[in-house]
């Protein structure tokens, strides 16, 4: 059973989960627009082999709201406070998406992280005029800047639902009538349960994941992707070049679409740059989508399960 507790220190606010026991501790860093509990499909099992610490990000969950933290440098420095205080010694340091941002950063500026797993984050194209030509950048970062732009709409997850940019990818013909009966099953469904996460009847399964936690999530923080920011000038491969520890590259799938846009966190070219930059690198490959631990948790678990026996 995972404990739920609060971190704080000088202006530091982070709440966690952990699972206690006297294994290797495992910190996970979980992506934008969730929140800690987005890895609970996976903690029990994993805490068969590690300690468990579990974060909300600033701007996310019951962490620190404050917009003008919400940048690499601040959360980074953040959670560094926290494995020094909390955890008390070298962890396994998982970040998932843009949580993976934030571990490398960690791993960059620290000797807390005695193997890095980067679990398919935006290295590259989240970052400067590239972020224009992303999934993310179209649609949780243009739906967060248009959302605190406007005064109608007050529920960011149901203006979420209804503008995002999977829209465009049902049939021309079908579209339209599809969305309007989609949003009025998850408007219905945001009346009746409104401090739930998001359900709506037929949506996949794994485009329901992405609503883990968006009750508490901050617009603000997408903003800071928006308008680039959140890495605060620091460029990726300065931090990718400092890293020395093992680090282990969790790749899904990459596609670029009909209109030039990657639907996916980054490129086959990024994943290589990375391979440049990085001394002690290994990939391992998932066929399936951005959410790995969310799509295939098996293979997940089984590859952190492997990396503990194996003593990295």
């Amino acid at each position: 059973m995972a404990e739920k507790n609060l971190y704080q220190k000088q202006g530091i606010k982070l709440n966690y989960y952990e699972i206690k026991n006297e294994l290797q501790p495992l910190v996970l860093i979980h992506a934008q627009g969730v929140d800690a509990a987005s890895f609970k499909n996976v903690w029990k099992h994993l805490s068969k082999k590690y300690h468990i610490y579990s974060i909300d990000c600033y701007g996310h969950g019951e962490s620190l709201h404050d917009a003008k933290q919400y940048n690499i440098e601040d959360i980074g420095r953040a959670i560094i406070c926290f494995m020094e205080d909390i955890v008390g010694k070298k962890a396994y340091l998982l970040g998932h998406s843009s949580g993976g941002l934030i571990a490398a950063y960690i791993a960059s500026h620290t000797e807390l992280c005695s193997c890095l797993i980067l679990e398919d984050p935006p290295f590259f194209s989240s970052q400067g005029e590239r972020r224009k030509n992303t999934f993310h950048y179209v649609d949780l970062s243009t739906i967060c800047h248009n959302f605190i732009n406007q005064s109608v709409h007050k529920d960011f997850v149901l203006y979420y639902f209804s503008n995002q940019y999977v829209w465009n990818l049902f049939p021309e013909q079908s579209r339209e009538k599809v969305q309007q009966k989609m949003i009025f099953m998850a408007e219905k469904y945001r009346r009746k349960h409104p401090g739930k996460n998001l359900k709506v009847m037929f949506w996949p399964k794994a485009a329901l994941s992405a609503f883990q936690g968006m009750n508490n999530y901050d617009p603000l923080f997408g903003e800071a992707f928006f308008n680039d920011s959140f890495h605060n000038g620091i460029r990726h491969e300065d931090i990718l070049k400092n890293i020395k520890c093992k680090t282990i590259f969790m790749k899904a799938r990459s596609e670029v679409n009909e209109d030039g846009i990657l639907m996916a966190a980054l490129s086959e070219k990024d994943l290589e740059k990375i391979t440049e930059l990085v001394k002690d690198f290994h990939i391992i490959r998932f066929d399936c989508g951005h959410g790995i631990h969310m799509e295939n948790p098996k293979k997940f678990t089984e590859c952190l399960v492997h990396l503990i026996d194996m003593g990295n």
